[in-house]
């Protein structure tokens, strides 16, 4: 079965005879990739979340530590603007709760509160199976394959443009 890509190949094939479309084999692919997986309802819609939300929250739990908003925008690889609107969207839910530095006020601590671990911890598992499923057109050697792959672009992206904070 031929995807929607395949299409947008050969017309551009048509249009410019000769053209490499390697790159939009590709890079096509996993735009419309993302696409279909942003419209895609999941656990953490369900819930009320983004998964930039969850992001916060899953690495609150994972490093089992207080965070500042500076190492929670790196650990959700997104800008400290990004991160301080989530984190006051997450403040409000109860989820996260704020710790100011005795020593510098003007730094603030991160945790998880019960309300926020118990919601991760009745997440995850939906979440995954979710993405799982998500998954289930490839074979398990497929998926590890397109992770070495896609983990191999991410690199490179990263070592030629930088993080994208977002």
């Amino acid at each position: 079965m031929e995807d929607v890509v395949a299409g947008v190949l050969r017309q551009w094939e048509r249009a410019y005879p000769g053209l490499d479309t390697g790159p939009i084999a590709v890079l096509g692919r996993i735009n419309r990739c993302a696409a279909l997986l942003q419209q895609t309802p999941d656990p953490l819609t369900r819930a009320g979340l983004t998964r930039a939300e969850f992001d916060i929250l899953g690495a609150l739990l994972r490093l089992d530590r207080e965070l500042t908003p500076t190492q929670l925008a790196r650990e959700s690889f997104a800008s400290g603007a990004a991160v301080t609107k989530r984190l006051r969207l997450l403040e409000e839910r109860g989820l996260v709760s704020r710790r100011t530095d005795d020593r510098d006020r003007r730094v603030a601590h991160l945790a998880l509160t019960e309300q926020g671990r118990t919601l991760v911890d009745g997440l995850i598992q939906e979440l995954v199976a979710h993405d799982r499923a998500l998954l289930a057109g490839l074979t398990p050697a497929e998926q590890d394959r397109l992770a070495e792959a896609l983990s191999g672009l991410l690199n490179s992206l990263e070592g030629t443009i930088g993080r994208t904070p977002g």
